[in-house]
C-alpha cells in the first residue's frame, strides 16, 4: 500500500453518505477544491474534536471554495447519527470495507487502528497537502485552511 503524496492525482472513489446519496470525487473536479479526512470512528472522542473542527469551520471553507469530505468505515447509519448529533454540515461517507482508505494509502497507528490523515485535493484532482497526526485534531483544520489560501492565491 502506498501513500498518496503531494503531486499525485488522488483516485476517484464513490460510496453512500449519511443521506444515503452516492458522492464521487469526480462529481466535485473542475468545479471546487476537496478537503478529504479519514478518520477512525464516529463518536469517539478524537474523531468528535476533529469533526467539531471542521464543522466550525466549515463557512471558511465554503468562502475559500472548497468541500469537506469525512471518510470512516463505519455505516452511513452510524454516520447520520453522527451528523445529527454533532450538527455536522458536511458529507460524511461510509467506506465500509476500508477500499477508498487503501486506495488512497491511508496507514494503520500502531498497525491496528485506522489512521487519521487529511488530503487537500485541488480542482484538477491534485493532492496540494497530506497531514497525518493522530492527536491534533484541529490542525487537520489549520493545515487544511493554510493550504487551501495557498492554492487560491
Amino acid at each position: 500500500m502506498t501513500s498518496l503524496k503531494i503531486g499525485d492525482r488522488a483516485p476517484d472513489f464513490s460510496l453512500p453518505s449519511q443521506t444515503g446519496e452516492t458522492v464521487k470525487l469526480s462529481d466535485f473536479l473542475g468545479k471546487k477544491a476537496v478537503v478529504v479526512y479519514f478518520y477512525p470512528k464516529d463518536d469517539t472522542p478524537g474523531c468528535t474534536k476533529e469533526s467539531c473542527s471542521f464543522r466550525d469551520s466549515y463557512e471558511v471553507f465554503k468562502d475559500q471554495g472548497a468541500e469537506v469530505i469525512g471518510i470512516s468505515g463505519d455505516s452511513v447509519e452510524s454516520h447520520r447519527q453522527f451528523a445529527n448529533k454533532y450538527n455536522l454540515p458536511f458529507i460524511l461517507l461510509s467506506d465500509q470495507g476500508d477500499r477508498v482508505r487503501k486506495s488512497f494509502g491511508v496507514p494503520a497507528t500502531m498497525f491496528i487502528l485506522p489512521g487519521r490523515v487529511t488530503y487537500i485535493i485541488d480542482k484538477e484532482g491534485i493532492v496540494r497537502h497530506v497531514f497525518d497526526s493522530m492527536l491534533d485534531f484541529s490542525g487537520h483544520v489549520t493545515e487544511a485552511l493554510k493550504t487551501l489560501e495557498s492554492i487560491a492565491g
